[in-house]
């Protein structure tokens, strides 16, 4: 018997025909994230300071079949950003991904520390954020505006003011974005990983002591790996997630489940 029934289909997770953008492509999170988003199907522009990361990372993806070209780029020069992606064609997906951190105790945050951390994870983010949404909206594209946060953008954590500053402020921008950008169908979220082994959290996460209080506090019992974020930020950035925005998505195996 045949069934008259009309089933619904699962929407597409391909980004075959897209142009998406990493900042802090080089290594760690925005490498992984750039082999994601190119692994289905979209060219990727890879984005860090130091070309060389770039240009070995842009012609692993192309030795794997994938569309990569890079922009050596300072995202805290914002002449130079503005410049740079305003003599580029728009993008569809923008994955906000470069950040720092310089953990200390709160009574030892110097200006410089304040002015590099924010400078960097709130500043530059907020303006790479901006220049990709101009283009878009001139363009008539309806894209996917992907910011790495933290789970500590909804946590405090010791000798990290500045860190969950940064991620707290950039969890409020991406909703008010969200609240301009939708009417030109551009969509902004936030992917809020826990601690996730990468060459910026190697020196933290070698000292045993750290280490054993980070896993005590991940319920699934184990660090994150760059692979955990990988299908999370292609489900952001396809229309697997076309109903999603001013919200977040958070990888931390259960941290702020308590």
């Amino acid at each position: 018997m045949i069934s008259g029934m009309t089933l619904p289909l699962t929407p597409s997770f391909s980004l075959d025909g897209k142009r998406a953008l990493v900042t802090g492509a080089g290594r760690g999170i925005g490498l992984g994230l750039a082999a994601a988003l190119a692994g289905a199907g979209a060219h990727v522009t890879l984005s860090a300071r130091t070309a060389s990361e770039i240009e070995e990372a842009a012609e692993a993806i192309r030795g794997r079949g994938g569309s990569a070209d890079t922009l050596p780029l300072d995202v805290t020069d914002l002449a130079a950003l503005g410049a740079a992606l305003a003599a580029r064609p728009a993008y569809d997906v923008f994955v906000n991904n470069a950040g720092m951190n310089r953990p200390k105790p709160f009574t030892e945050v110097t200006a410089d520390d304040y002015d590099a951390v924010l400078g960097l994870n709130l500043r530059a983010a907020f303006f790479a954020a901006q220049a990709v949404a101009k283009g878009m909206i001139a363009a008539g594209r309806r894209g996917s505006i992907i910011h790495i946060s933290s789970q500590m953008g909804h946590v405090g954590g010791e000798s990290r003011t500045l860190y969950c500053a940064s991620k707290f402020a950039v969890e409020g921008l991406s909703k008010a974005m969200a609240l301009d950008l939708a009417p030109h169908g551009i969509r902004s979220n936030t992917l809020c990983p826990t601690f996730i082994e990468t060459p910026m959290t190697r020196p933290f996460l070698a000292d045993e002591r750290f280490r054993q209080r980070v896993l005590a506090k991940i319920k699934l019992g184990r660090l994150g790996q760059v692979e955990d974020l990988m299908g999370a930020a292609l489900f952001l950035a396809s229309d697997a997630s076309a109903m999603m925005t001013g919200t977040h998505l958070l990888i931390d195996g259960g941290w702020t489940a308590d």
